[in-house]
């Protein structure tokens, strides 16, 4: 299992990088996550929400509400512009600590 710490530092560009794929509504994005790290990271919709209208907040992403193949009404979210730039930014802040953490790991090994 993922430490708190960790799943909070990281939702926000991990919902961006999967908005950056398509739009999607919540479960969806919780899915999307479970499967892309084979079920280490659980996600739930009291945990997402509060990140997507944070981005929200920020103009980082967008919201509208489609129907379903069932009929039923979904909300969806897609990034925007001002979000695109952000997970850009997120990129090259995440590649930073990356390569310190892999350069401090493989001296320790």
């Amino acid at each position: 299992m993922i430490d708190k710490e960790l799943i909070a530092a990281t939702s926000a560009s991990i919902t961006l990088s999967i908005l950056s794929e398509a739009d999607s509504y919540g479960y969806e994005i919780i899915q999307r996550v479970a499967e892309l790290t084979g079920g280490e990271l659980e996600w739930t919709e009291a945990m997402l929400y509060p990140v997507l209208h944070r981005l929200e907040s920020r103009a980082l992403v967008k919201c509208y509400w489609q129907k379903s193949s069932s009929g039923r009404k979904r909300k969806y979210y897609s990034i925007t512009s001002v979000g695109l730039n952000e997970l850009k930014d997120k990129k090259r802040q995440w590649r930073i600590v990356a390569g310190v953490l892999a350069t401090l790991w493989k001296s320790a090994a």
